[in-house]
């Protein structure tokens, strides 16, 4: 999304394109009267990931959806950091997003 190829492409094509799909391809059709909103949004969030800073980047791999494992993995390594702490307090609850 922050190739040149796709950046160059006028907001009426990336909405077209995220509307609509691409035939033939894996990209599937997102729009509904109903969601045509959502999907200018879409628009406006594409322009911006170049521009995207460290932080803004951190706050969405937080919110990224986890398994499982990852989860476990992330309350070991917290509960590891946590070790030399004084008591035994349980981790702090980390910001989730889930689907």
């Amino acid at each position: 999304m922050r190739l040149p190829q796709t950046q160059h492409l006028t907001d009426g094509e990336l909405y077209y394109t995220i509307h609509n799909g691409i035939r033939l391809t894996g990209m599937p059709a997102w729009g509904t009267a109903e969601k045509d909103e959502d999907s200018w949004k879409l628009v406006f969030f594409i322009r911006h990931l170049p521009k995207l800073t460290p932080a803004e980047e951190r706050e969405m791999e937080e919110l990224n959806p986890k398994g499982p494992g990852e989860k476990q993995e992330e309350l070991k390594e917290e509960q590891f950091l946590n070790e030399g702490q004084s008591g035994s307090q349980a981790p702090k609850p980390r910001k989730q997003h889930n689907h």
